[in-house]
């Protein structure tokens, strides 16, 4: 049985493809998904993370542009922005807590991203959470 931590690999797959400029990505997900063997309440959690990032990316990428500093979002790596897309969905529509999240992002960055990845990606989202927190952020 697949874990969440496999689910939302599979999630950083489907946004990738989906910023890659395949938008008919989300036709296949559920197939995708079978291939990699993520079933029953893991896929429903895989799509649930899927299909919120993506109906939300407006506002996910808002979050994100406001914390990326002197770095613009068309500048970032498509698994980055995978992943900070999908992490923020978390912080914003879900009640686990931000340290779960980020830890999640981090690792993924680590397996999937480049080696500046995880801090990068640490950071940013660090930031977002804690504007979250603050409730400055709306959902």
């Amino acid at each position: 049985m697949a874990t969440r931590h496999q689910a939302r690999e599979a999630v950083i797959g489907l946004l990738y493809a989906y910023d890659l400029g395949n938008p008919e990505i989300k036709n296949f997900a559920e197939d995708i998904l079978e291939e990699k063997k993520i079933r029953n309440k893991q896929r429903e959690f895989a799509l649930s993370l899927f299909k919120g990032t993506v109906e939300n990316l407006e506002k996910i990428d808002e979050m994100i542009k406001k914390h990326l500093e002197s770095w613009d979002l068309d500048r970032l790596g498509h698994i980055e922005k995978a992943i900070l897309r999908l992490g923020v969905y978390e912080l914003l529509f879900s009640d686990l807590d931000s340290a779960i999240v980020i830890n999640e992002a981090v690792e993924l960055a680590k397996k999937l991203g480049t080696e500046q990845s995880p801090k990068f990606i640490n950071g940013v989202l660090d930031a977002i959470a804690k504007e979250v927190k603050n409730g400055s952020a709306k959902t």
